[in-house]
């Protein structure tokens, strides 16, 4: 079984940085078409110029508009399929989180938000892109959950409680739209983005001697795992959720 991509086509979400820009990368690297998108047109234009840049035979592609936007999703999957002619893969990167603390203390419209962007919006890509593609042709979908949704945290509950609804979903999805569609998910660990920030900067090094591997997580190896799961060689794996999290679960802690 081969990991090699070429003549597939991509639509990675939440992409002009961080997790998504490096599964990007990775899908290119391997000879996918790739779609991108993101909320803001310039920094969306600057992660394609640089995933151009890397020289990869793929073509890459962009549309701007929110994942919690049904119409922005709609769009971003017609796109695709336009640019390309197939939606074979599909990564559901998009995630947000504006609420930390306590449940008990949290705005209910934030909670909402994070649901709707988190979880909402990636089944809405689903449906797009079986309506689109996969439905009659098959494909791979990943999600890009959290080990926040696998362990309670006491920090970013909220956020732990969405991932925890899209893993569950990742395994509804497989058990529905298999044989030909597979759908699974990825657990990341705290990775070096500007996303993760807030839970390691102050104290890197310290946050990083919780895990056995005594590193933090990098966008890449999540990246290299996303395009390991969506080629033929993970060819019998479906409604999975994948730690890429350094060992930390190992450690029974979070």
């Amino acid at each position: 079984m081969t990991t090699d991509l070429s003549g597939r086509s991509a639509l990675v979400t939440g992409a002009s940085r961080g997790i998504g820009h490096a599964a990007a990368a990775e899908l290119l690297r391997r000879g996918a078409n790739v779609l991108i998108t993101a909320r803001k047109p310039e920094p969306l234009a600057e992660a394609a110029a640089q995933l151009r840049a890397l020289g990869h035979s793929g073509a890459v592609a962009t549309h701007a508009g929110n994942s919690g936007d049904a119409v922005a999703r709609a769009e971003a999957v017609r796109r695709t399929v336009e640019e390309f002619g197939s939606l074979d893969i599909l990564i559901n990167n998009t995630g947000i989180n504006p609420v930390y603390g306590p449940l008990v203390d949290a705005d209910l419209d934030g909670v909402r938000k994070i649901f709707d962007v988190n979880v909402v919006a990636a089944v809405g890509y689903v449906q797009e892109a079986y309506r689109a593609w996969m439905g009659e042709h098959g494909g791979a979908v990943v999600n890009v959950a959290s080990v926040a949704g696998l362990r309670s945290t006491g920090v970013i509950a909220a956020y732990g409680a969405s991932k925890a609804a899209l893993i569950h979903l990742t395994g509804e999805l497989a058990w529905q739209l298999g044989p030909g569609i597979r759908v699974n998910a990825v657990a990341p660990g705290v990775v070096k983005t500007r996303f993760a920030d807030a839970l390691y900067s102050a104290d890197e090094s310290a946050v990083a001697e919780g895990y056995p591997l005594k590193r933090l997580g990098a966008p890449e190896d999540v990246a290299g795992l996303i395009g390991f799961l969506v080629s033929d060689a993970a060819g019998w794996i479906t409604g999975e959720t994948v730690r890429v999290d350094g060992g930390l679960l190992a450690t029974g802690g979070l």
